[in-house]
């Protein structure tokens, strides 16, 4: 497997986000969903990569920068068919690793607090992320969880 900058005009990309973001309303309302869409990730201060096995895309992540020292990170997801097979570690080792080198000192993110989320609040634990309160304009709300780990 290999992790590449996104080809956001890619088809297969595409699709995952249009996985991701059927998922993301298949679990909350419309005002708890945070998902960018492929617009956002176009924006200036988003970096998108996408881990290929072969020829085929088994996800992707990105950072979004937040201010000089404090990035986020976004559109982060498995393709059903790659689940569970360490694709989200692997991204998102690299996505903190490219974080520290451009010399960011925090990483945050926001998740579901359904039990959907289950796996990937567990992988950020697991990254050493703790819970935060809400950052960069988001809210508290029921069906958000926010972590952030120093870098």
């Amino acid at each position: 497997m290999h992790i590449r900058p996104a080809d956001l005009d890619d088809p297969a990309f595409a699709a995952l986000m249009a996985q991701h973001a059927a998922a993301m309303a298949a679990t909350a309302p419309p005002e708890s969903c945070h998902a960018l869409d492929l617009g956002g990730l176009r924006q200036p201060g988003v970096r998108v990569w996408t881990l290929h096995d072969g020829h085929q895309l088994a996800g992707c992540g990105a950072l979004q920068r937040l201010d000089a020292t404090h990035v986020e990170i976004k559109a982060m997801r498995t393709a059903r068919e790659y689940q569970r097979r360490g694709v989200a570690k692997t991204i998102l080792a690299h996505l903190l690793a490219e974080a520290r080198a451009a010399g960011y000192a925090r990483a945050s993110l926001e998740t579901g607090s359904m039990a959907y989320f289950e796996p990937a609040r567990r992988l950020y634990l697991g990254a050493g992320f703790r819970p935060c309160p809400p950052f960069a304009g988001y809210v508290e709300d029921p069906n958000s969880v926010y972590l952030s780990l120093a870098l």
